[in-house]
């Protein structure tokens, strides 16, 4: 997976812009929003982050070639109707669970905008990663059946 949030997302869309190359080669890979956070001994965390704020970006993602997008939360209906548009999927990993999710991750390497720190652009490889699909290539949005079968009442 490709590991990327809101400023390495507006950095890419910045270089497209320009008509520059995009230092980062996205065809076919699923992108994570997340940010490993280093802790002690070279040791990290990833988790997942919010990805309804990285919609707006989400259209330039899948024309660059993306597959998939990894996150957590909700997306917008313009979501929805791009991973119908694209047939795209959108997947959420658990939620605070970064120190468990980082014992998933089998490898960690920087590909560019170091100087974004914790936003820069990672690729990871993962095993047993746990994803539950949210939103399927149709549009069908796991957040809104729950919403329509009276599942996401709260008492």
């Amino acid at each position: 997976m490709i590991v990327m949030r809101d400023a390495a997302q507006k950095r890419i869309e910045m270089f497209l812009r320009k008509g520059s190359n995009v230092p980062v080669d996205l065809k076919g890979k699923i992108v994570f929003y997340a940010g490993p956070t280093r802790i002690v001994d070279g040791r990290f965390a990833i988790g997942p982050t919010t990805s309804e704020r990285m919609d707006r970006y989400l259209k330039m993602l899948f024309e660059l070639g993306v597959l998939a997008t990894v996150g957590k939360g909700e997306r917008s209906e313009t979501a929805r109707k791009l991973c119908r548009e694209y047939r795209r999927i959108y997947f959420v990993a658990p939620s605070g669970a970064a120190a468990a999710l980082s014992e998933r991750v089998e490898s960690l390497k920087l590909l560019t905008f170091e100087n974004l720190g914790t936003e820069a652009v990672y690729e990871i490889q993962v095993k047993n990663f746990p994803l539950i699909v949210a939103i399927d290539s149709e549009g069908t949005d796991i957040f809104e059946l729950i919403k329509s079968t009276g599942g996401g009442d709260r008492a």
